[in-house]
């Protein structure tokens, strides 16, 4: 899969990014990895990331109202554009992947609270996914 390890890089040169990974949502299977992992342990992270992902794509509740409208939803995309996940000191920033990609993964970047901008690391997560989409 080509662009993922440049992908990642370039997520690393966000302000304040501790690590940042590319997991399929339905394995916990980390496809690609850079930097630190909380609690020290990649695949551990990749597969509570992937719960947390799996459980918010699968709710209808989250679901866009034209999906809602039309009876489910209306491509293989899931609902859900982006998961924010805040702590006293860092953000968890999940980002899902078009299904022209592989319609199953997310990017997971953590974040250090003081030194990131939340803001920046949504917009630059979401152009990163288009990217990955047309790799």
């Amino acid at each position: 899969m080509p662009g993922i390890d440049e992908c990642l890089l370039e997520a690393m040169r966000l302000p304040g990014a501790r690590g940042a990974a590319l997991i399929d949502w339905t394995s916990g299977l980390a496809l690609g990895t850079v930097g630190e992992f909380p609690g020290g342990d990649q695949e551990t992270a990749a597969v509570e990331a992937a719960e947390i992902a799996r459980l918010a794509a699968e709710q209808h509740a989250f679901a866009p109202d034209d999906d809602l409208a039309a009876g489910g939803a209306t491509d293989t995309d899931p609902p859900v554009e982006d998961l924010i996940v805040s702590n006293r000191d860092s953000y968890h920033v999940l980002r899902f992947v078009g299904a022209s990609f592989d319609g199953s993964v997310f990017l997971h970047l953590w974040l250090a609270r003081a030194e990131g901008n939340l803001a920046l690391a949504r917009i630059r997560l979401g152009e990163m996914a288009e990217r990955l989409v047309l790799a």
